[in-house]
């Protein structure tokens, strides 16, 4: 595509999350005006914090529940993702399949009731954010993709999984893109908008009770008599349990700093399509959908009729540095820009009308991982890699049984028992990450072929994930 047509479409773009931009936000609630306690005290509102507090609530009703939330509730990551909510606890099925194949089957199973508790609580509470059940596909855009999807929809296939195989020209019919060879539809997926689906869960939250502060920074946590202290910008909070669910910023326990690094992600929103325009591509099904590079990408319809056009580039600074500046690349935009064109051919002229990025966490084995401190009293879940919209239900359940010290299914687990490898320190942590990144980009370009570096790392059984 050349680079004129592809520097207009961006032209008039917003630079903020399209997600974000809607008049229906709710408006901020008062900060902790002085000291306080509770029962149970959840750091952070987004989406594993709100999780939590509504199960704590469902658990218990008479439980006091404080949720303390830096800024506003679902203003990060959980209001400016990509929207897909999968049935998957694991990153996809290939990762599940790889770390825990002892356990897949039921971590499987798990996946879907928790997809299925999403869909009843979104309904029970009247959460208006385009909750669109209609399944995911991944498609492969090389030819030496197509026999490993392949592969791994007959894995699926074994473990009762009711994915359809779709050849060329069975995809085209579907979604129509010169791109596309071929296929994997999984019915266990869905769609929605993240910010709803957060401001949703705030006010289903405060309905039950939960007593919710924002403009409320969490500076620290140490344990006292009977219980734990949370220093705040509002003052101390005494707590008899709490659940950290703060994900990429910066942790407050030492022993996770080295867990998980910050990596922006990136997306773009199109102006709504015409009536002729979405008649060019089909794409009737409200599909999510992704690629199988390894500089992937994710797209996805809206109720209006817009395509989110989002990943690529995975973007770590040194030192995990979190700027508000680096929400901005127009590189990366450039290449998202290009690359949807040469996907969607009939969609030149098409304009993008939102343009964002943002800090994710991932840790080095992709799925999310749990753990306590403090004497027990304190639970944290970290390290989603960008799929924690659905996963993040899951990790609140995790997270109250282990508090509670209950044994439960979920707590016998070997993901939930089990933590991936640190990172290491800088300068390694960089060098290694950037080696990782670039190896990945010519493995993409030379037909998937892993350089000794990758090979390493995979049977090390770590990665960085685009």
């Amino acid at each position: 595509m050349p680079a004129v047509p592809v520097a207009e479409s961006l032209r008039s773009a917003s630079p903020m999350p399209y997600w974000l931009d809607d008049p229906a936000h709710p408006p901020v609630l008062a900060g902790l005006a002085g000291p306080d306690s509770a029962d149970l005290v959840v750091v952070g509102g987004g989406y594993l914090g709100l999780w939590t507090a509504l199960l704590a609530k469902d658990r218990r009703p008479s439980r006091d529940v404080l949720l303390l939330e830096g800024a506003t509730c679902g203003h990060a990551a959980s209001g400016r993702n990509g929207g897909f909510c999968e049935a998957s606890l694991t990153h996809g099925f290939g990762n599940g399949l790889s770390r825990w194949p002892s356990e897949l089957e039921a971590l499987l199973a798990m996946g879907r009731e928790n997809l299925d508790a999403i869909e009843r609580t979104i309904a029970e509470h009247a959460i208006d954010c385009d909750f669109v059940r209609a399944g995911s596909l991944a498609v492969a855009t090389e030819p030496y993709q197509v026999a490993g999807l392949r592969s791994e929809h007959n894995e699926m296939r074994a473990l009762g999984l009711a994915s359809t195989w779709l050849d060329a020209d069975a995809l085209r019919e579907r979604v129509d893109s010169p791109t596309f060879l071929a296929g994997v539809h999984d019915p266990d997926g869905a769609i929605l908008e993240p910010a709803r689906l957060a401001w949703g869960l705030r006010a289903a939250c405060l309905s039950l009770g939960v007593r919710i502060a924002e403009q409320t920074p969490a500076t620290g946590l140490s344990a006292v008599a009977g219980g734990v202290e949370v220093q705040t910008a509002g003052g101390p909070v005494r707590a008899g349990q709490v659940v950290l669910a703060t994900n990429a910023f910066p942790p407050l326990l030492r022993r996770l700093r080295l867990m998980t690094v910050p990596v922006y992600d990136y997306a773009l929103m199109t102006e709504p399509l015409s009536t002729t325009q979405r008649e060019a591509i089909g794409w009737r099904g409200r599909e999510g959908i992704s690629d199988l590079g390894n500089q992937f990408h994710y797209f996805r319809t809206t109720r209006d009729g817009r395509i989110l056009w989002g990943g690529y580039d995975a973007i770590y600074h040194y030192a995990s540095g979190v700027k508000d500046e680096y929400d901005q690349r127009a590189e990366t935009f450039e290449a998202l820009a290009r690359n949807f064109f040469t996907t969607f051919p009939q969609l030149a002229g098409l304009s993008f009308s939102h343009t964002w990025g943002g800090v994710i966490d991932t840790c080095t084995r992709f799925a999310a991982f749990y753990g306590t401190a403090l004497q027990g009293r304190v639970g944290y879940a970290l390290g989603f890699t960008g799929l924690g919209v659905g996963a993040t239900r899951f990790a609140g359940d995790v997270l109250l049984d282990l508090l509670a010290g209950e044994d439960t299914p979920r707590t016998r687990l070997e993901m939930v028992r089990t933590k991936p490898v640190p990172f290491p320190p800088e300068p390694l942590r960089w060098a290694g990450i950037e080696a990782t990144r670039r190896s990945l980009i010519r493995a993409d370009a030379n037909g998937g072929q892993e350089n000794l570096w990758l090979k390493a790392m995979d049977r090390l059984g770590l990665g960085f994930d685009s």
